[in-house]
């Protein structure tokens, strides 16, 4: 390679190639400074978050032991899987990926290239979602959820995990994101048992004996513009059908806004999170096709993120 293999080889000098040899004398702090400074080095500005993370992979320890785990010495099993980590970040693969799990409000989902990484805002999207099932199960029913191309399932098992009674179909187009959602799904315990997952595109893979009887219909659809140009972090690694709509961006939004209507039941709701150059639009759209209590909501970010509307 280039500069990162001479600074690698370097590094494992210093510290007595601990890859290849029993390194127990060397304490972890030793390895998060090598971390931070190669990470740093390349110009990486959370290198020191994605270095604290790498250790705490690598070592086996929870975030709150990371101050006591780093004068701990480092095994060879753990050294050696530190070394690959940080070569993988340094080569400009997303954290979440190298880590293999990534937090999403009350979970710890599996994630991997399969499926697009659970983001801030889609927390609040979910916030949204579990807000209309609560109002479901308030009206007396057993709340009945779709997550429509869920991806790693964040969005449909943070509603099963947060919510007692909720049913929920997961699905998706990508038969690799229905493994990841599977997998993540059986990590939950006994919440999976209700939760189903499909293979297939959109409203194709919901069960058609459940037309007209969801509560909510809920999705983070791909809302990119082919001509949009995405940072490599994201548009290197990350699916790019689960990233790219079309011309627009706004290709899929019109497909679930055009159909939710035959599935949702009256006073179900969709929720959608979109761009915020495309939410006035989907807002219009939305009104067109018959819904009431359109509203669009902003993140933590003050942008312009969801789009919720009613079936009459």
């Amino acid at each position: 390679m280039t500069d990162h293999a001479s600074k690698g080889s370097t590094e494992q000098s210093k510290r007595n190639e601990p890859a290849s040899a029993n390194d127990a004398g060397t304490p972890w702090r030793a390895f998060y400074e090598e971390a931070r400074g190669r990470l740093e080095s390349v110009g990486e500005e959370a290198a020191e978050i994605d270095a604290r993370r790498i250790v705490e992979e690598a070592s086996g320890s929870e975030p709150g032991e990371f101050i006591l785990m780093l004068d701990k010495p480092a095994m060879k099993r753990g050294v050696v899987h530190f070394d690959a980590m940080l070569e993988r970040r340094l080569a400009g693969e997303p954290l979440q990926y190298v880590l293999g799990r990534w937090g999403f409000r009350t979970l710890d989902l599996a994630v991997d290239a399969r499926v697009l990484i659970p983001r801030p805002e889609t927390e609040g999207v979910a916030e949204l979602a579990l807000a209309e099932v609560v109002r479901a199960a308030a009206e007396g029913r057993v709340p009945l959820a779709a997550d429509l191309g869920t991806g790693s399932g964040c969005i449909g098992l943070s509603l099963a995990a947060e919510h007692k009674t909720v049913q929920v179909v997961c699905t998706d187009q990508s038969a690799h994101a229905v493994a990841a959602a599977r997998a993540n799904a059986i990590g939950l315990g006994r919440p999976a048992t209700r939760i189903e997952v499909r293979h297939g595109s959109w409203f194709e893979a919901l069960p058609i004996d459940r037309k007209g009887a969801f509560d909510l219909i809920v999705s983070n659809p791909p809302y990119i513009g082919t001509d949009e140009v995405l940072p490599p972090v994201v548009a290197d690694w990350e699916p790019t059908d689960a990233l790219f709509a079309g011309p627009t961006g706004l290709e899929d939004a019109q497909v679930l806004i055009a159909g939710a209507t035959d599935w949702l039941r009256s006073g179900g709701a969709l929720v959608l999170e979109l761009g915020e150059t495309q939410l006035s639009a989907a807002r219009e759209l939305a009104i067109q096709h018959g819904y009431i209590e359109v509203a669009v909501h902003r993140d933590l970010a003050e942008r312009d993120r969801a789009l919720v509307a009613r079936k009459p």
